[in-house]
């Protein structure tokens, strides 16, 4: 299996906030931009998986200032993770990214902590389990 890129899967999608987006006060609805923010994303999965994928979690999505009535959307942040699919609708191993900015790299080796901290809260993992986490704490 080959490593991509993450310049292979970049996705840019620019929207325009209609009035049927905002809300009474003329501000995009929140949960308007995680739709969108959720098809890009998983265009992007889907580009680096090669096959259909399906959204499994989104991390920390954080609503920094309004968005008006009329504006374009082209960006905003939050980590989706994405389960790649078969044919038959089973999970597929992929290829692994690989990071050659500064910013993918420091990204990259942040997925581990943010992956502990999602079985943490899921309560999937006991906190001391997390291995990165524990080493981001201790400064080991």
């Amino acid at each position: 299996m080959e490593n991509k890129k993450c310049s292979d899967s970049l996705t840019i999608m620019t929207e325009l906030v209609l009035p049927n987006d905002s809300n009474l006060l003329g501000n995009l609805m929140g949960g308007r931009l995680l739709y969108w923010m959720d098809i890009a994303s998983a265009l992007a999965a889907s580009k680096h998986a090669n096959s259909q994928v399906v959204t499994a979690s989104v991390d920390n999505v954080s609503f920094q200032q309004p968005i008006k009535l009329g504006s374009v959307v082209t960006s905003n942040e939050a980590f989706y993770t994405f389960v790649a699919l078969d044919e038959n609708g089973h999970p597929l191993e992929v290829e692994s990214v690989v990071p050659e900015t500064e910013e993918e790299i420091r990204l990259f080796e942040g997925a581990q902590r943010r992956r502990e901290v999602r079985l943490v809260l899921a309560g999937k993992i006991k906190a001391h389990e997390a291995e990165a986490l524990k080493k981001l704490f201790n400064n080991d």
